[in-house]
């Protein structure tokens, strides 16, 4: 098949982005447009689970497509949509951001041992407030109206999937906290919320093909399963070789590495393995996020302040940041840390703020990837980069710096999308294996390598955010406390 045409389908947190691609991984046509999130106080973080079958939709038509072999699909994950019996979502959809379900999910994770996730995930994760029986609890007792008719509770992709083809689906991989190593449903998780189980969808492994679609010009294209965009964007981005270690930059930031060791390891996530692939991931909870608060609250542009960055060293005057500004998922998953700028002085300029913020985020990067380095045990001598953040030769050259280690950043297209098309290729047998394909699809800038100064520099200064994390994380419960009892006068 070496005319045919593959398409990723990538519905991230803030867009959806689609390409055409050969088997060479030549992009031919692409698309890229976002979509709002709606912010309700301190916990609630919603889309419109519309906005992104409407973009689809859009992507698809805007094609020149020719002959296609099949559609890949990966989309964010821990952000859930209730669907009625008709395939139509009850609610709006709740954002892996959303905090909701704290409660809840304080009391499931007191309810499983320590022993129980090390033998369903490998690793002591724990149920937070983004996992699905945290958010199907808090349906249930806040919104029995919606409860009692939801016939699904689906991921982004998956409700994606079922407007596409009209089948309910959904891969073991996606469902983080659902699924153990045997990809299966766990019996006992579900069983924490009565009727929890008859409302999850058939499993799919992830290069199956899940339907067809249904209408349109693409009508009768197959549709794998697909994943999520994590674990997409990893393999898309090199993760297909063992031992490999992978840095992906959007909303937040996931460290990743590819290893079949494990060493249950408090922090991090390690996915069940598929294909002959282990994936050890850790994703923060703020990345480009923290970037884009900073130039909301700032009135600058996001051009502004990578210029900014670009030609501002750091003095005595850059402060410190810590980047928590919602909680903080790998390798704390603490929902009550907040972020600080510490070290302030007069000679603080909006400039050293800025190049702060890029510093902060690397540093949590780094705390991350210190977690998988002994879950995994692997420590690999190069890091291949993917995602919107690493658009700035200024915060790539940081990040080199704060993590020691030489960046190699991906040339030959979005992480998300060559994951999608990646998963589409071996469903449809144009590769037999990942990292076939990888060796195909993926493609490379010359590496940042670290200024040896400033990276002796950064491992003092890591110290000190380690230590600041521990101090703000009693610091922001007690002010949150406080915040509430004022607000409940």
């Amino acid at each position: 098949m070496p005319n045919d045409k593959l398409i990723g389908i990538d519905v991230g947190t803030t867009s959806v982005k689609a390409a055409v691609l050969d088997k060479s991984g030549t992009v031919h046509s692409s698309f890229a447009e976002s979509y709002s999130t709606k912010r309700t106080g301190d916990t609630i973080v919603e889309q419109n689970p519309e906005d992104w079958v409407r973009l689809i939709e859009k992507a698809l038509s805007s094609f020149e497509l020719g002959q296609v072999t099949a559609i890949g699909l990966c989309s964010q994950v821990n952000t859930h949509v209730f669907i009625d019996a008709d395939g139509n979502a009850l609610c709006p959809a709740i954002l892996w951001q959303d905090r909701r379900a704290s409660d809840e999910a304080t009391a499931f994770d007191a309810q499983v041992t320590v022993e129980q996730k090390e033998a369903w995930w490998g690793a002591p994760m724990p149920i937070d407030a983004s996992h699905a029986i945290s958010r199907m609890a808090w349906i249930a007792k806040h919104r029995p109206d919606i409860w009692t008719k939801t016939r699904w509770v689906m991921l982004p992709k998956d409700y994606c999937m079922l407007k596409l083809t009209g089948q309910a689906s959904t891969d073991p991989l996606s469902n983080i906290g659902l699924v153990d190593n045997d990809l299966n449903y766990i019996t006992e998780v579900l069983a924490l919320v009565p009727g929890a189980a008859e409302r999850m969808a058939p499993l799919f492994p992830i290069t199956d093909i899940a339907g067809v679609v249904k209408q349109g010009p693409l009508k009768g294209t197959p549709i794998v399963s697909g994943t999520m965009d994590a674990w997409a964007g990893l393999v898309g981005t090199g993760g297909a070789k063992e031992q490999s270690s992978i840095y992906l930059s959007g909303t937040s930031e996931i460290l990743g590495i590819s290893s079949t060791k494990v060493v249950p390891t408090p922090g991090a996530i390690v996915f069940p393995e598929a294909h002959g692939l282990r994936l050890h991931a850790a994703p923060t909870q703020n990345g480009g996020d923290a970037k884009l608060w900073f130039t909301q609250v700032s009135g600058i542009t996001m051009e502004e302040m990578s210029a900014m960055v670009a030609e501002t060293t750091r003095s005595a005057a850059t402060p410190l940041f810590l980047p928590q500004l919602e909680g903080e998922r790998a390798p704390h998953w603490d929902p009550d840390l907040r972020g600080a700028f510490l070290g302030v002085s007069r000679q603080t300029r909006l400039p050293d703020f800025a190049r702060a913020v890029y510093e902060g985020v690397a540093f949590a990067a780094r705390q991350a990837l210190e977690t998988l380095k002994i879950s995994a045990a692997v420590d690999s001598d190069i890091i291949s980069c993917g995602g919107g953040g690493f658009r700035s030769q200024a915060w790539t050259q940081i990040r080199a710096d704060v993590l020691n280690t030489p960046l190699q950043t991906l040339t030959s297209g979005e992480p998300g999308i060559s994951g999608a098309v990646t998963l589409a290729a071996i469903g449809t047998g144009i590769y037999s294996s990942f990292e076939a394909a990888s060796s195909d699809l993926t493609q490379y800038s010359a590496p940042h390598t670290p200024d040896p100064e400033k990276a002796d520099f950064y491992a003092s200064a890591f110290e000190i955010y380690k230590e600041a994390i521990t101090e703000n994380a009693n610091i922001g419960k007690r002010l949150t406390q406080l915040s509430e009892g004022l607000q409940a006068r």
